[in-house]
């Protein structure tokens, strides 16, 4: 009995010292060297990809403070640009319609006087260099209106027949003659086919087509048709034509005498306008200076002088 026993615990021992086959497979590749260069690069790459983390991080706030800083810039520019623009509106709603045209014209004179001072610095002659800017047909028609505006120069009232006729040659000025239309009429008078005028830039051709026209065996001759007769009367018309109100004029004449109409009205009411400062009550002023000066005045002592001048106004000023 005691030598089996002593003989099975050198056995157990030597089991007991024995390491099994998974944990000495642990063991050898726990120290093989390429696990651990694998583990120091895991571990590298875990940093390097924290270093990555915050570098993003901070990267997007930077990026966040430049699009602020951006933003408010533009914020800046744009309330610095509604200032301005807003000024300049106050400004011009200041100015009225014949302070502008004064400008303008100050405008056109410096302009003149500085090409004047050019022209002779270079000793060039100023309206010859002008002049070359000018091409023949303009020339003629800036004569002809001067010529024009000269045999109308006479601004006396006579009659009202005078005037009206006055007036019935602005209109012609502004109504200008449909030529085509009377181009077909025309053609319709002297028995032509259509567009023979307008192919012949209006003037009567030796030749024609017989349109409106018949032949009379008898006679030899061609014979107007009814049709043909009727438009001589309604072209050559006179105090003996017995033809009346029987004219339709096209869409396109209503709309130029409709045109004409409103240009007359518009010219009337702008004639005939308030002048500036008409709504401001009583006129206490000789002038545009003296206005201000009275409008200045007007802040500080209207209070005080309102019951005075109102009872100048009633006759009861003592």
């Amino acid at each position: 009995m005691t030598s089996s026993s002593s003989s099975s615990t050198p056995k157990d021992d030597t089991r007991d010292d024995v390491p099994s086959s998974k944990e000495k497979s642990g063991q050898d590749l726990e120290s093989s060297p390429e696990l651990q260069e694998l583990g120091k690069n895991g571990n590298e790459g875990t940093e390097e990809a924290g270093d990555d983390n915050s570098e993003s991080t901070t990267v997007t706030m930077e990026d966040r403070r430049a699009k602020l800083d951006k933003l408010r810039a533009k914020m800046r520019t744009s309330t610095t640009a509604n200032r301005q623009s807003l000024i300049e509106e106050s400004a011009r709603a200041k100015l009225t319609a014949r302070d502008m045209a004064r400008l303008e014209r100050q405008k056109k004179l410096a302009e003149m006087l500085r090409t004047q001072a050019e022209a002779e610095e270079r000793g060039e002659d100023v309206e010859r260099a002008k002049n070359w800017e000018w091409t023949i047909e303009e020339n003629e028609n800036w004569e002809k209106k001067l010529a024009r505006k000269a045999r109308r120069a006479d601004f006396e009232f006579h009659d009202d027949v005078h005037a009206a006729h006055r007036r019935y040659k602005k209109d012609l000025d502004f109504l200008k003659p449909n030529l085509e239309v009377y181009s077909k009429q025309k053609e319709q008078v002297l028995g032509l086919a259509a567009g023979t005028l307008l192919e012949s830039g209006g003037s009567t051709p030796s030749g024609s087509s017989g349109a409106l026209t018949m032949f009379d065996p008898s006679g030899g001759q061609m014979v107007p048709t009814a049709e043909r007769r009727m438009a001589v009367d309604a072209f050559y018309r006179d105090a003996n034509t017995l033809l009346y109100a029987d004219n339709k004029p096209s869409e396109e004449a209503i709309d130029r005498l409709v045109s004409k109409l409103n240009r007359d009205v518009d010219k009337k009411a702008k004639f005939s306008r308030k002048r500036h400062n008409e709504d401001e009550g009583d006129i206490t002023y000789i002038n545009e200076r003296n206005r201000v000066f009275n409008k200045k005045i007007a802040r500080y002592y209207d209070k005080y002088t309102a019951e005075i001048r109102a009872s100048f106004e009633r006759g009861t000023a003592l």
